[in-house]
């Protein structure tokens, strides 16, 4: 990665110079790094909700400012995004939360959580923003049913802070539904079937031998479930939580759970009277979790019903009914997240939070100071929030703030620069924000402190592609698969463009690039989470050879992947051929799971496998 030509030094924000609006966006960024959009301007006052501080800080020394970097969307299973052209610095800059497969980020193994992801990720519509989202079936649909005003902020703006941003680029988001049949796995009439099952807990038969054929050295099929039944449209099958005990997986209108090593049901599936909308990315410390359903089957039906479950007997918690906001302010879709002992629900423009052990209510996060309007939430380690300020004004902005989870009070608030809008949070702990500017065709990645202020900015020319979910008009904010972090690094994979692509560390006090490693195999490789000391990625399979899991030191002078799992050929098409999937590795096993049913009854559609030696 090379150093952008008159790099600025720490301090402050640049701003870019305009983009010929005729300029169409790169297929990759320019050599020259990446730009930062223009600070807060001097006296401007504090926010009033939490403790005030200059947020991505004030220039050193005034003066011109220089044309800021490219960056590129990241994607689900790398999706691209918008390009810009990168040019010199002026004025001093400044400028981290892992993603699902990461540690502290929303999808890996928080202190207290459930490792893996929790949550699986959601293809993002590649293109400019207007883009339409695909025919039903096709992926999830996380909108959120935002009012029009509030819509025009989500879509309007990115953060960039500092003086370096970095582009993070990707392929289409998603990949087209694919049929299963005999290239899935082997048949055999007389080989006995892996730990059969057809989704509904009951192990009904299934003549699929996944393991007929297995070569030395790859890994075995442990279990394997049939999908359950879905409409001809489609259905989500978001999240899959691990404990020491159960697999449990929820589908359409059902909770699954299956015994780890052999795949046997748990405990009987959960059927819900309407489908889920909506689950907690991770579980509790307690291996607690909650899921949502929606409270009819109609047009105006709601996502507002929730259901705790005890993850290892099965065993109904409590349950409530989120209430609507004020006006504009609906459930029709909700979010959830959880941190520490607080369950947080984000309506369209606000956030209720309730006792995830006991279900009672224990605050509200509504509008603040001058129009702030919470948007998106992402807990962890921590407890985000992201609101939009000032929508359809001259100063309309976003602001990124921490929350008490006991008492929603904020801690910091760190207000982002006019043009920018948060998308995702990368890492919670620490906090790695990725922003967008969709009128400047930019995106940046800045880290901030435990006081809200910025760290840093990376600073790179390659494009980045982890996988995330829609660019919505709403903001998934944990939503991102293939990035991970720890106290001082953050590793993000680069853009497949042709054959193996690399994964890259960043020193998150500077933003600069520590080292890098490039995938063993063919295809793209993506941080999973940290394991002490040692990151743990998953290759992506190829059309003739399984998936894999390997071991990488982080510490030390080799950081030369090792192979821990290597999924069989035989099922490299299964593998390959959901549409979007969730993918933990726990205890030596390697479970991967479809968020996505394509309610295909003439495909012998997967729900999920685990594999193992």
């Amino acid at each position: 990665m090379s150093q952008p030509p008159d790099q600025p030094p720490q301090g402050g924000f640049g701003a870019p110079q305009d983009q010929p609006p005729s300029a169409p966006p790169s297929a990759s960024p320019a050599q020259g790094g990446f730009g930062a959009p223009p600070g807060i301007p001097q006296g401007t006052p504090p926010p009033p909700a939490g403790p005030p501080h200059p947020g991505y800080g004030y220039p050193q020394q005034p003066g011109p400012y220089a044309q800021p970097g490219p960056y590129a969307q990241p994607g689900s299973y790398a999706q691209p995004g918008p390009y810009a052209q990168p040019g010199p610095y002026g004025q001093p800059g400044s400028h981290g939360q892992p993603g699902p497969y990461g540690q502290p980020g929303p999808y890996g193994g928080q202190p207290g959580y459930g490792p893996g992801y929790g949550y699986p990720p959601q293809p993002q519509y590649p293109g400019p923003p207007g883009t339409p989202p695909p025919p039903p079936g096709g992926s999830e649909n996380p909108f959120k049913g935002r009012p029009a005003v509030i819509i025009g902020v989500a879509v309007a703006a990115l953060l960039v802070a500092g003086a370096a941003v970095w582009a993070v680029g990707g392929g289409v988001g998603g990949k087209k539904p694919v049929a299963e049949d005999s290239k899935g796995g082997k048949t055999s009439a007389s080989g006995a079937p892996v730990n059969p099952g057809d989704g509904s807990g009951n192990g009904g038969k299934d003549p699929e031998n996944l393991n007929s054929g297995r070569k030395p050295g790859e890994a075995k099929v442990l279990w394997y479930k049939q999908a359950p039944d879905a409409p001809g449209s489609g259905a989500d099958a978001p999240g899959l939580w691990i404990t020491d005990k159960t697999a449990v997986k929820p589908a359409y209108k059902q909770v699954f759970a299956y015994n780890v090593g052999d795949g046997k049901p748990t405990w009987d599936p959960i059927t819900f009277p309407q489908k889920i909308c909506a689950v907690t990315p991770r579980k509790t410390s307690d291996d607690k979790a909650v899921v949502a359903y929606m409270s009819g089957a109609g047009d105006n039906a709601k996502c507002n019903q929730l259901q705790q479950i005890d993850l290892d007997t099965g065993a109904k918690g409590w349950s409530a009914k989120v209430p609507d906001g004020a006006l504009f302010d609906s459930t029709l879709s909700i979010e959830l997240s959880i941190a520490g002992k607080t369950l947080m629900v984000g309506r369209s423009q606000s956030g209720t939070a309730y006792d995830v052990t006991s279900g009672k209510h224990l605050w509200d996060k509504e509008n603040y100071g001058a129009g702030c309007y919470p948007a998106a939430f992402a807990g962890g380690a921590k407890l985000l929030a992201v609101s939009s300020c000032g929508i359809a004004t001259d100063t309309e902005h976003d602001e990124v703030q921490e929350l008490d989870p006991a008492t929603g009070k904020a801690k910091w608030t760190t207000k982002i620069p006019k043009g920018w809008t948060v998308e995702r949070m990368y890492s919670v702990d620490p906090v790695v924000i990725y922003m967008t500017n969709k009128d400047e065709n930019r995106v940046n990645v800045t880290t901030l402190r435990d006081n809200g202020d910025v760290r840093s900015q990376l600073k790179s020319d390659d494009a980045f592609a982890p996988e995330c979910g829609y660019a919505s008009l709403d903001r998934d904010l944990p939503g991102c698969f293939g990035t991970a972090a720890d106290a001082g690094t953050l590793y993000l994979p680069t853009e497949a463009k042709t054959g193996a692509n690399e994964i890259v560390s960043f020193d998150l006090s500077t933003g600069k690039e520590k080292w890098r490693v490039k995938s063993p195999a063919a295809e793209s490789m993506l941080p999973l989470r940290m394991d002490g000391t040692r990151l743990i990625a998953y290759v992506e399979p190829s059309y003739d050879a399984g998936g894999q899991i390997v071991s990488i030191p982080t510490t030390g002078g080799s950081h030369r992947p090792t192979k821990l799992l290597q999924n069989p050929q035989g099922t490299a098409a299964i593998e390959n051929g959901f549409f979007s999937k969730a993918v933990d590795y726990v205890d030596g096993r390697l479970y991967i799971a479809t968020t996505r049913l394509t309610g295909n009854d003439r495909s012998r559609e997967k729900l999920m496998l685990a594999y193992g030696k």
